[in-house]
Parts: C-alpha cells; structure tokens; sequence
C-alpha cells in the first residue's frame, strides 16, 4: 500500500486517449518549462503511473472503471489550508495541462514568476488530490482484498460445514431408513406373531373346554365309584354281624356240647334219644360250619373288593389331582399369553408412533434438504461475486508473497532465538539448582525430596478420583505437589518431587552430589520416611535380582567406588568400613554379627547374647556404638554381600498393609578415609543410608501380639523424631534427643555440621490420604528445619578402626 510520505516516481499527466492532441509541450526555460517538485513532472498523453515496488498504476480512466470520473464521483482532498477542498474533473486537468503561459511582457520576470508559482501551485494541488485519490484506492484495494480472503474463508467454512451437514443429514436418512426398514420387519415379524398367539388362544380354549368335559366325566365317575364305595361298606358291616352271631351261636352249641357229655354217664338210659339228637345236632353243626365257611369266604372276598375300591379310588384321585395340575398350567399359560398379547399391542402402537414420528422428521429433512440447497445456490452466488472481486485484486499477490517470506524470514529469526533462549534457560536451571544446594548448605536447611510410588494391581479400582496433582508452573515444576482430601486441596512445596513414573536412576542423578560429599569429607546422611507399603525400602535397597531397579545403597556405592578409582591418578588413596544395624523394639541389632542367631525365635531382646550395645557421642560430633561390627571393604562385591547378609538377617513381618513390611529402622554408615601422600591432604567422610520403619495405625495394620509390640515401638520412636524436628523448628534450648534410640543416634546428623536429605515417600491410594497428608506435613517441617553449616572434616583418622560412628 504506497502512503503519501513515500517517494513516488514521476507522474505523466495529459489529455485522455480520446483527444488527439499534438505532444504537450513543456515548460522549458522562463516561457516554456515549468520547474514542478523534483519527484514530478508534467507530461505525456496517458495518466499512466510508473512502476510501484513491482506493481504499475493503472490509468485514470481505469481506475474508475473506464468511465470518467464526474464532479460528484472524485473523493474530496485536502490540498492545504490555503485551497480547501478541491475536486478535479477530467476537463479541469485538460485545461490545467494546456494552459498556456500569458507574455505581455517578455521582459517583466515578476509578473512571469508570479504567474509560474500560481502555475506550479495549482499543479501540487492536482498532484496532491491524485495522491490522494491513489491513497483511497489504495486502501479500498486493501479493504477489498480483505473482504476477499475473508469470503474465500467463510465460503471454505460454509462448503465444509455444508459437505458436514449434507453427510450428516444422508445418514440420518439412511439410519432413519434402516429403521423404518426394521420397524416395518418387526411390525410384520409382531402380526406373524400376533396371528399365532391369536390361533395357539384359539386352540387353548379348546383345549381347556375338553379337559372342563373330561373333568365332568371325572366327576361323574367319582360319585359313582364313592356311591358304590359306599354300598360295599354297607355290605362289610352286615357280614361283621353276621360273622358275629355265628361266633355267639357256636359258643353255645360247645356249652351245649359239653353239657351233653357231662351227662352222658349219668342218661344212658336216654342215649338213643341223645344219639339222634347228636345226630341231629352233628348235621346243623355242619351246616352251620358250612354256613361260616361260605360266610368267611364271602368277607374275604369283600375285602378284596374293598381293596381294589380303595386302589381304585386312590387311581381317580391321582388323575382328578393331574387333571387338575394340567387345568392350572393351562389357566397360567393362557394367562402369559393374554399379557403377552397386550404387550405385543402395546408394542405395536408404540412402533405405529415411532414410525409416525420418523416420518415427521422424514419431511422436516427433507425441508431443510431443499432450504439447504437454496442456501447453497445464494452461497454459491456469493462466492461467483468473491471470485470476481478476487480477479480485480490480483495485483497485491506479489506483494503480499514479499511481505509472507519477509515474515517467513523474522520468524525463522525468532524461532532460533527461542531455541538461544530455551538452552539459556536450561543452562539457568541447572546453575539454579547448584545455587539452590548452595544456598541450602549455607543456610543448614535439610533438603527434602518428595517420591509417589505407583499405584498397585489392587489400587487400580479406587483411582478414578486422584488425590495427588503436580502443578506445571515454570516455578512450581517438579517442585511442588498438590493432596486432595474431601474436597480440600493442599499444597507443598519440596527440593525435588518425583512423580510415579520416575526410575531409579532419575531419582540417584538428584543426590549423586551430595553423596560425593561423602568422599569430600563431609558427613552426609539421608534416610527415607513414609507410612508402611509406601516405597521406602524399594527407594533405598532397589528390587533383588532386578540390577535396573537398584537402590539408592547399591548406587551411592557403585558411584563411591568409580571415583575412589579415577582419583588415583591424582595421588588419593581411600580406606572404606561398612557397618549396619536395625533398631528393633528399642533393642540395637547387630546385622554383621557372625553370631546372630539364625532365626527371629532364637533371638535375645538384645541381639547377640552377651553383647550390649551402647551409643556414645565423643568430644568431636562423632557417635560411637559400641561393640558393633565393623567391615573392611574394598570393592562393591564385597558390600553387596554384606547388604545381602543384612537383608537376610533384618526383622521383617506381614501385616495387613503390607506383606513384608520392615518391622525395624536399618542403618547403613560407610566410613571413608582418605589421604594424599603428594600434599599430605587427609580427609574422613561419613555417608548414613537409614531405612527407617513405616509409621501405621493399628486400626489398619491389625497387628496383635508381637507384631503389636513391635507398631507401638514404631509409633515412638516416630514421634519422638517428630517432637526433635519440632524442637529444631521452634529452635528450643532443649532438643528431645534421648527419647529413643533413633533420635539419639541421628543427633549429630539433626544437630550437628551434616548435609541430611530426607525422602518423604507417600502412597497415591485414597484411602491413604490421611497418612500420606501427616506424612508430607512433617516433611515440610523438617524442610524448614535449620540445624547448622556442613563442615568438611580434614583431621587425621582415628586411633580405634572398628569404631562405627556418623
């Protein structure tokens, strides 16, 4: 776009083409040239502008699409204050351009000079109005060319919100097809199924209308066969009575019998008289034995048909109870169907509404289809005007590529700039960091470095709300992390914060400094706090038989020896000694002890029978246990079996929180003592690896018995360091050293001239939230902690080697 404070080149003005006019002839001289500005000049047949930065002015009747501009057509311009507002018509350029001089007086110079400023005057009013006038196209070049791109985006927008839609609206109408297509199947599949549930009710009831027959005929024969049932009954009883008499009447025919031989002796004259009568007597005997005979055999046979009536009615029953059980099922059958078929209408209506319903939408879409297809047209339309304007504003595609690859080349600057400035910034971080430690060993704090361990297999299920965040300001990154608990959030902010996905040796490249304090001379500590089944142990010994998953002690041991090895060549020698212990129930143990007992139930309270361990503090910081077992050591095989045998001899238990879960605080020193023959340079460093115990609540650990003992010993000597660190806090005279035998031992790390790192380890389960929030909220405390500058120790080496001391 050309500004009026720009160089413009020089301007041809003449008559338009149609005027056949001879060439203009200049103002040459005092009558015949006319000195205009020197970035203009007057002449020429066409007002055709010379080439702009690439682009060539079109012609004065071009601009103004080949039409002349009339009086009210030029946009006004302001020529300066002395002319207002003056329009030029073609006719007043004409005019002005073939105006001739007017010589009077040849000799009279001012009244020429006059003339000519008035000339020249009029000339920079009609230039400046040109320019302006090139100005306002040029913007309105501009504006179009802005309308433009912004047409040619909305009609790229709307033809693929229109392509969206119309793939939109085609598979709704396929869908909506496919659905009256299945709903047209499943109305005919519901008739097919109606008729037949219409025929199966059908032949139900005729079904049902036998077996209501079949049960009458039932009926029927049953109080036939009870009537008869009845009779024989009747006919049992008088045959009983019957039977009876005869019994009454054959006693008193044995009476008479008896009596007869009675007196048989004494009647003899009767005997003849009593013979026939016997005889007599003999016969109806024997007829009336007949008589019971057939009477016998009558009531067996009685009962034998009251038996085959009792069977027999016992059969009728079990059928009349079958008839009966089949009367029911087929009622329920009956029943099922009946639902069966209003739900089959119900279903049938509500398909009929679906389907009315689609239809609707059927008919709405196809509305919106055809409104869609007029809006397309309009657009289209549209878009033929855009591609016409477009045509009109090609002449800018040139400078505009200029400007892009201009742009292209400032943000190819900037982008090497920001990458400068990225690796300043890490470069910054990392001299940050050393500042920071520098800072932090000035001031004596104890640094602190937050670890989240991963969740487990088991925790997988009650992770859909987390309760752990990291914030990702430039500040508070890898520094900071956020506990939510019901709704509340808290914030902490650490040296260093290890996300879940961290490894091993990310966590080691954090403290490899300060354990090289160590070998400096320095006494350096760290030890690593948690609840139970939070990662401590895993943090500070690593995974057996896994060598990328190593510990802190594994690595803080490999890095000690790669540099006592470099440093040779520069005249060090270093001797090293390993002891460990475990602080059980407030009981020191002995793990190097070659006579420990074998298992935990041949262990003493003390450890080793016969041996009691005793801490002591000497005059120069140092603390000393006595009678423990210290270890020459030369390279890390020989301490990696040592760790091995501690491992193996450390007190470890199960519990509900955690299925080996250390029932012990573990303490590592590696004693280091260094000497320069060349410069006569001695130094003593002192490196503290402690694993301490996890704190629990016995509600969830549901300890008993011993492992109860051994929660509460935890519990204590936990509070204990918590009332210590609290002390140092508050900077109180007297420090709770004494309370247990953890404190006492770490009281020349807490209150000496140690660096101390504490890892605070916490578990991402929720319902471990509460001890994860106690846990951070002591970490944070002991961040504060102030407890004095480290002192690099140089003196010569101790008298008594064996002598473990921190």
């Amino acid at each position: 776009m050309v500004t009026p404070n720009q160089n413009r080149t020089p301007v041809s003005l003449s008559s338009p083409p149609s005027s056949s006019s001879s060439t203009p002839k200049g103002l040459v001289g005092v009558g015949d040239e006319l000195p205009v500005d020197k970035d203009r000049q007057v002449g020429g047949e066409k007002m055709v502008g010379t080439p702009i930065n690439g682009r060539t002015r079109q012609a004065f009747t071009v601009v103004n699409g080949g039409h002349d501009l009339g009086p009210s057509s030029a946009p006004p311009s302001n020529a300066g204050s002395d002319c207002g507002i003056i329009e030029f018509t073609r006719e007043d350029v004409e005019a002005l351009l073939n105006e001739k001089a007017k010589r009077k007086d040849r000799f009279n110079y001012k009244e020429r000079c006059e003339n000519m400023a008035e000339y020249i005057r009029r000339l920079r009013v009609c230039i400046r109005w040109f320019q302006d006038l090139e100005l306002s196209y040029s913007l309105e070049q501009e504006k179009l060319k802005n309308s433009l791109e912004l047409s040619q985006q909305k009609c790229v927008e709307i033809e693929i919100l229109l392509k969206l839609k119309e793939e939109e609206l085609n598979s709704i109408i396929v869908e909506m097809r496919r659905n009256c297509t299945s709903l047209q199947e499943k109305l005919i599949k519901e008739e097919s199924e109606k008729l037949a549930a219409v025929e199966s009710l059908a032949k139900e009831r005729e079904a049902r209308l036998n077996i209501e027959r079949s049960q009458t005929s039932l009926s029927d024969d049953l109080g036939r066969a009870q009537r008869e049932l009845q009779s024989a009954n009747q006919k049992i009883a008088s045959l009983n009575e019957m039977y009876k008499r005869l019994q009454d009447y054959i006693t008193s025919l044995q009476q008479y019998n008896g009596k007869l031989h009675t007196e048989l002796s004494t009647v003899e004259d009767e005997l003849k008289r009593v013979e026939k009568e016997k005889a007599s007597a003999v016969e109806n005997l024997t007829m009336l034995r007949g008589q019971l005979t057939l009477s016998q055999s009558t009531q067996e046979e009685a009962t034998k048909q009251k038996d085959a009536f009792a069977s027999e009615v016992g059969s009728l029953r079990g059928e009349l109870q079958q008839v009966r059980d089949d009367r029911d099922r087929q009622l329920s059958q009956v029943e099922t169907l009946t639902s069966e078929l209003l739900k089959l209408k119900e279903s049938t209506e509500k398909s009929c509404g679906e389907l009315d319903t689609l239809r609707i939408k059927a008919n709405e879409l196809e509305a919106r289809c055809s409104m869609q297809d007029s809006q397309i047209k309009t657009l289209q339309e549209q878009l033929a005007v855009a591609e016409k304007k477009m045509q009109v504003s090609d002449i800018s595609v040139l400078e505009t590529r200029t400007e892009f690859e201009g742009q292209q080349k400032l943000v190819n600057e900037l982008q090497r700039r920001l990458a400068d400035a990225e690796s300043k910034l890490i470069e910054a971080e990392k001299l940050r960091k050393k500042l920071h430690n520098t800072i932090l060993e000035l001031k004596g704090n104890i640094r602190v470095f937050c670890r989240v361990r991963p969740s487990l297999p088991d925790e997988a299920c009650n992770t859909d709300n987390k309760i752990i965040s990291y914030p990702t300001s430039m500040e508070a990154s890898g520094r900071a992390i956020d506990l939510n608990q019901t709704g509340q959030k808290h914030s902490f902010t650490f040296d260093k914060v290890f996300a879940p996905d961290a490894t091993q040796e990310e966590v080691f490249v954090e403290i490899s400094q300060l354990v090289q304090s160590a070998l400096d001379g320095y006494k350096v500590c760290i030890f690593a706090y948690g609840q139970t089944g939070s990662g401590k142990t895993y943090t500070m010994m690593g995974r057996p038989g896994h060598p990328e998953e190593k510990g802190l002690i594994p690595r803080s041991l490999q890095q000690i020896f790669q540099t006592k090895e470099s440093l040779k060549s520069q005249g060090w020698k270093y001797e090293m000694q390993v002891s460990m212990l475990e602080i059980y129930n407030e009981t020191i143990r002995d793990l190097l002890s070659t006579n420990r007992p074998s298992s935990d139930a041949t262990r003493t309270e003390n450890g080793t029978p016969g041996k009691q361990y005793a801490i002591k503090h000497d005059a120069n910081g140092n603390t000393i246990v006595s009678d423990l077992t210290v270890v020459d050591v030369q390279s890390v095989k020989e301490v990696a079996f040592l760790l091995n045998q501690a491992a193996n001899s450390r007190s470890v238990g199960k519990t509900q929180m955690n299925e080996q879960s250390s029932r012990s605080h573990f303490v590592f020193t590696l004693r280091i003592y260094g000497v320069n023959e060349s410069t006569d340079q001695q130094v003593q460093g002192i490196l503290n690896l402690i694993d301490l115990a996890g704190s629990e609540r016995l509600s969830k650990s549901g300890s008993t018995g011993d492992r109860l003992k051994e929660t509460q010993a935890i519990n204590r000597s936990l509070s204990s360091l918590s009332d210590v660190i609290f002390a140092l806090a508050k900077k109180e005279d007297h420090v709770p050293f004494r309370n247990s035998k953890l404190t006492y031992l770490l009281q020349p790390c807490l209150g000496g001239d140690s660096k101390i790192l504490m890892f605070v380890n916490i578990s991402p389960d929720s319902s471990s939230v509460g001890e994860s929030l106690c846990s951070l909220r002591f970490a944070s405390r002991v961040n504060a902690c102030e407890i004095g500058t480290p002192r690099r120790q140089t003196h010569g080496r101790l008298t008594d080697s064996r002598l473990s001391y921190f």
